[in-house]
């Protein structure tokens, strides 16, 4: 716990070095007409087919909220409204401010998009994101950080010539599945963004580095450690280590006529080992396992932009295979595999209509009533209109 709190204090006294260095700048001055004001989002509408169902499924439209109070203060906010099974969901994606304390150094306070590798925090809108759906592990049902409240400082540097971008940031933090009310989930991390259920606080991090002069290619290491457990439960000092490595490499290649775009993350969680005991059907049931989760994606486009024809270059391949791996021995015990292979044309920069096909196959999971594990393979081909405004 001192260590948490020596860091903090740490994250505290490096925002105000930066502030008073950076006195000499012109101070923070809202005028009266100094504002901006601007709407910027995305919306798409997807349909899709497999065995299961062929349907019009999910429509979205995500309003992004861009405020200007100075040069140096900011308020950005994402919601979302969603069409999903017949009904209308709303969800406040983020809502955070931002003061620029220099000119490569920010703090933002409310709540973030976690930079946990590269994915939910750059490419989770849907003109962005290259496939009509996400990979395995993230998605608010992911067990991966997608969004929490709390304080980041976010900046960008040069050492020894190389360019690098850091964050640091302290949130509420994730917490632990109790089994109470979900007994087959019991074990579980979950990424919530809510109340703090403890006093602890999530701490974290993500260190990109550029080492080409081109910059066309960023490796990223992600970390963050927190205790999980609810304030004075039997759960309460269980905690999780979160690591993750991913890169981006974009670059134009003459002989293959185009621009190839290769993306990817790997992604462990480490939980401390804990005998869970849950009612079940009346009757208490004990799980001891070792609480390893880890998830990968690989993915890579081509665009043929070197092409004569203006409809060739507005086309697009991209593939991506991900995978997830929850406990041995866990009620929610898995072994998923998800192979994505799409074709997008770009009607401009940011609107894009997405054929896609998707391949996934689940070994084990909770099913009710099942005694062995459970093998499903779902084949689902996808189109999807994406629109960024």
């Amino acid at each position: 716990m001192k260590y948490r709190w020596f860091l903090s204090s740490m994250l505290i006294i490096i925002v105000l070095f930066e502030s008073k260095a950076q006195n000499q700048q012109k101070l923070f001055d809202p005028k009266p007409g100094n504002s901006r004001f601007l709407m910027r989002g995305y919306s798409d509408a997807t349909f899709m087919s497999n065995d299961e169902e062929t349907t019009f499924g999910n429509a979205r439209f995500v309003p992004l909220f861009l405020y200007k109070q100075s040069d140096k203060l900011f308020f950005e906010a994402e919601l979302e409204f969603a069409v999903e099974d017949g009904e209308i969901d709303v969800a406040l994606e983020y809502a955070n401010f931002n003061y620029s304390l220099a000119p490569n150094l920010n703090i933002r306070v409310g709540k973030i998009l976690i930079p946990f590798g590269i994915f939910f925090d750059r490419l989770h809108p849907s003109w962005i994101n290259r496939l009509p759906t996400v990979p395995l592990g993230y998605g608010h049902d992911g067990i991966l950080p997608t969004s929490d409240l709390g304080v980041e400082l976010r900046g960008a540097s040069y050492l020894a010539g190389m360019k690098f971008n850091y964050s640091v940031y302290v949130m509420n933090g994730p917490r632990i599945e109790d089994g109470e009310e979900e007994a087959d989930e019991v074990g579980m991390i979950v990424h919530e963004g809510q109340e703090d259920n403890n006093n602890n606080k999530a701490l974290g991090g993500r260190l990109g580095l550029f080492p080409f002069r081109d910059q066309s290619l960023e490796i990223g290491f992600s970390a963050q450690s927190a205790k999980l457990g609810d304030r004075d439960s039997d759960l309460e000092d269980i905690g999780a280590l979160l690591y993750a490595f991913d890169w981006t490499y974009v670059r134009k290649v003459s002989i293959l006529g185009g621009v190839i775009d290769l993306k990817g993350q790997l992604n462990f969680i480490n939980i401390d080992d804990q005998t869970y005991e849950v009612e079940e059907d009346s009757v208490m049931e004990s799980y001891t396992f070792d609480n390893q989760s880890n998830s990968t994606f690989f993915q890579l486009g081509y665009r043929p932009t070197f092409g004569s024809s203006q409809f060739v270059k507005n086309l697009e391949l991209v593939g991506r295979y991900s995978t997830l791996n929850t406990p041995e021995e866990a009620p929610w015990e898995s072994e998923s595999t998800q192979l994505a292979i799409g074709l997008n044309y770009w009607i401009d920069w940011r609107t894009a209509i997405k054929f896609a096909y998707q391949i996934d196959n689940v070994i084990g999971g909770h099913v009710e009533d099942a005694e062995t594990s459970v093998a499903l393979d779902i084949n689902t081909f996808y189109i999807q209109w994406t629109l960024g405004f």
